[in-house]
């Protein structure tokens, strides 16, 4: 209705116009309770939003990485290139419990602070996408390269599901994809598989290394109960070399996820072979064993039979290490354990990575040993220092007192000159309580988790886990990386090194020290660390 259909009549178009107004401002007022009732609506859905976001974020680590959503577990392909480190890794992108496995994919320029990228291999044909390694191609030797452009070369194992349920052992199979775009996107080799399961159920986990005296690539892959070497000139056709560890190491379980690096030691180039199992780790489950020895091109041959352990918590599995990075090796791994990794209380997503690893090689009482320390990159989100000397722990020692705007995650270094039992303690209001420590009786260091706050969902996840002290000088220093939920233990220069998580009903915000015979520290240096979570 128009009001120029009637302009001759004065009555009816100010009556027209007088109805016109009212309704208009009975249909405002509706409008704007409407409205208003709208905004509530979607301040109460806005607010029940954050507070299950903040349910489902309560575990999330705030100096580790963690995959943005559902599952995480293997770290893979692991490569630097251009400036940029890449972080590949087990995923599942359909839930937060282990299923059909895709690579996901993170970058970081300073191994600290980690984007999120699109997930890099998907399932095809041929299976899923099981753990691998990526390399820098930089002779081309593969072909794969394009216009001068050297490539990324994945390798990786896919598990085909079909298989299995025919009935078949040959299942798993090692196949190759590769970028030109710096890791962006990735092509699949239209050759896959390029290594056949000899009819051998557990035949995964390639990790492919450069090897420049004999001019080719070297793969090192785990056959359930030992280690396959092979080598290739192009990446695509593999030649089998030798065996290893059938009368050697720890096998309470499979062996997984190996890695073959080598150390100058003294002007003695100096091997270690790194090998995973599940389970028999020192602590039950999950764990990461290794060997030092010689490595010729077709033999990896040890110096002893003794068991070496890379880290003796019980939550730092299938570490590898970053190609490509010159003469830096760099470890990071799993922090989780097969026993309870499915059923920790994260909800919406699952597990996280150690802090990336500078690894070295030290010699004590005629023995080779691998030692670990946090990445100096760690230092760039430093956030304040504070040093005391001397201090006895007869009575207890509050770091939090002592240290204004203290909090947690925090990177804590201390040193004794005389060995004597000490206790970090980490706490909250619900009396709960995670203590890290040393045992001079004993010699070991130890995590108790008995306390920590949630642990009935799984038996075997509240424990005490114990160390052996490795140095044998008069002197201990203890270097601890604390997050909200994870601590990782550097002992005497990364001699003896321990990985443990823990879930508090509300975050520890207490830091204390105790010593049980009087023990003095004679420094102590206490580092805030800042968050790497976007705001």
């Amino acid at each position: 209705m128009y009001l120029t259909t009637n302009l001759n009549s004065l009555k009816v178009t100010k009556f027209v116009a007088s109805s016109l107004k009212d309704r208009s401002l009975k249909q405002t007022s509706h409008m704007k309770k409407q409205f208003n009732l709208m905004m509530l609506v979607m301040a109460l859905f806005a607010c029940h939003t954050l507070i299950a976001q903040h349910a489902s974020e309560k575990y999330r680590p705030l100096i580790h990485f963690t995959p943005k959503s559902n599952w995480m577990n293997d770290p893979n392909g692991m490569v630097y290139h251009n400036g940029v480190y890449h972080l590949f890794y087990q995923h599942n992108p359909n839930a937060a419990v282990w299923g059909p496995m895709h690579w996901g994919h993170a970058t970081s320029k300073d191994l600290i602070h980690w984007q999120h990228e699109p997930i890099a291999i998907y399932p095809d044909d041929l299976g899923t996408i099981f753990s691998g390694s990526a390399v820098l191609d930089k002779n081309n030797t593969s072909g794969f390269g394009k216009d001068g452009i050297a490539p990324l070369v994945a390798i990786y194992t896919q598990h085909d599901e079909k298989a299995i349920k025919a009935g078949r052992k040959d299942f798993q199979n090692q196949s190759l994809s590769y970028s030109l775009d710096n890791g962006k996107t990735w092509v699949k080799y239209v050759g896959n598989p390029v290594l056949r399961s000899p009819n051998n159920p557990d035949f995964r986990d390639p990790k492919v290394m450069w090897h420049e005296p004999t001019q080719r690539w070297i793969m090192s892959l785990a056959v359930a109960d030992h280690l396959n070497f092979y080598s290739s000139t192009n990446l695509k056709v593999w030649d089998k070399e030798s065996e290893f560890g059938l009368n050697n190491g720890a096998h309470g379980g499979v062996w997984e996820c190996p890695d073959l690096i080598s150390f100058e030691h003294n002007g003695k180039t100096v091997w270690v072979l790194i090998v995973n199992i599940n389970p028999g780790g020192p602590n039950k489950g999950s764990g990461t064993q290794y060997f030092v020895g010689d490595f010729d091109g077709h033999q990896f041959k040890p110096y002893s039979k003794e068991i070496k352990w890379l880290d003796f918590g019980p939550d730092n599995y299938a570490g590898v290490l970053w190609s490509n990075t010159g003469n830096r090796n760099i470890l990071a791994g799993w922090m989780s354990n097969w026993l309870y990794a499915n059923v920790v209380p994260t909800e919406t997503w699952r597990s996280g990575l150690t802090i990336p690893r500078e690894l070295g090689i030290e010699k004590h009482s005629g023995e080779y040993y691998v030692t670990s320390k946090p990445v100096q990159e760690i230092a760039g989100i430093q956030s304040g220092s504070l040093s005391f000397r001397d201090v006895d722990l007869s009575k207890g020692f509050d770091l939090m007192q002592r240290v204004k705007n203290a909090s947690i995650p925090c990177h804590i270094d201390l040193q004794m000159l005389k060995l004597k039992n000490v206790e970090l303690v980490l706490s909250n209001a619900n009396a709960e309580e995670l203590v890290v420590g040393f045992n001079k009786e004993k010699n070991e260091y130890y995590i108790d988790r008995t306390k920590s706050g949630k642990t009935d969902f799984h038996q075997d996840f509240p424990g005490i886990f114990t160390a052996p002290r490795i140095s044998s000088e008069s002197r201990m220093k203890m270097t601890l990386v604390i997050d909200q939920t994870s601590i990782e233990l550097f002992s005497d220069g990364g001699l003896s090194v321990m990985t443990g998580i823990f879930f508090p009903t509300t975050p520890f915000t207490n830091i204390k020290m105790r010593s049980s015979d009087g023990a003095v520290i004679n420094e102590i240096q206490y580092r805030g660390l800042k968050s790497i979570l976007g705001k």
